[in-house]
């Protein structure tokens, strides 16, 4: 009920209040109409935030309660611990995002114009929140500080990328803010496979991903080998 159900309600609501909103819908750009386009960022969305949830709360619960040391007794390398947090997260984060775009194409026409792209920037973007949500985990001491990441790093630099509007519509400057945002390009890099339609560029956007995702991974395989603040 709390891994798949509640987020899927969530997304679907989002979109529900969207289309009353703007019950005829409009054309936002290269003639795609705005529920499909918002359809699209929603799915993203969906994905990234249950990864970061998935992959934070692994380890800020194990710190709580205690249990974090049936974690770290096994023989397992700062790698292995690293892939199993991480792709836990990708996990949750691609069925959620699967299970609502199921729900989603009953009232919304989604269209899969290019499936590997869909792949790549699925399993990307939700491999990229799983491993801040590892880092997130690794650094807090208790839920107020994942909180604070979920509060003033996850949700808005989700909001302000483009999930609920094209960036086109934005003055120059902020066009290219965005661009700096890597939420951008996943949630863009989806879009462009369910739709045709991308703000910016596709191929800048498969490098930006893998760059990040190779950091925050040898990011968090090098703090779990230290130990720091799960073996002290």
């Amino acid at each position: 009920m709390q891994t798949l159900v509640a987020p899927v309600i969530t997304t679907l609501l989002f979109l529900a209040i969207f289309h009353l909103a703007n019950p005829k819908g409009h054309t936002v750009a290269n003639g795609v109409d705005f529920n499909v386009f918002l359809g699209a960022g929603l799915i993203m969305m969906a994905i990234v935030q249950n990864a970061f949830a998935n992959s934070s709360s692994s380890l800020i619960i194990g710190k709580v309660n205690g249990s974090l040391v049936d974690i770290l007794l096994p023989p397992l390398s700062a790698g292995e611990f690293t892939a199993a947090i991480a792709l836990g997260a990708v996990t949750r984060g691609l069925v959620v995002g699967g299970v609502v775009m199921f729900f989603m194409m009953f009232v919304v026409p989604i269209t899969v114009h290019h499936p590997f792209l869909a792949l790549y920037y699925a399993f990307s973007g939700a491999l990229m929140l799983g491993l801040l949500g590892l880092l997130t985990g690794i650094w807090a001491e208790k839920f107020d500080h994942v909180a604070t990441i979920t509060n003033f790093v996850v949700t808005p630099l989700s909001f302000l990328s483009g999930t609920f509007y094209s960036i086109q519509n934005l003055p120059a400057f902020w066009q290219t803010l965005a661009h700096f945002n890597p939420f951008f390009f996943m949630i863009d890099g989806l879009r462009y496979a369910l739709t045709n339609h991308t703000d910016g560029d596709i191929q800048i956007g498969i490098i930006v991903l893998a760059v990040v995702n190779a950091s925050l991974w040898a990011w968090s395989q090098h703090l779990i080998a230290k130990g720091y603040k799960i073996r002290t």
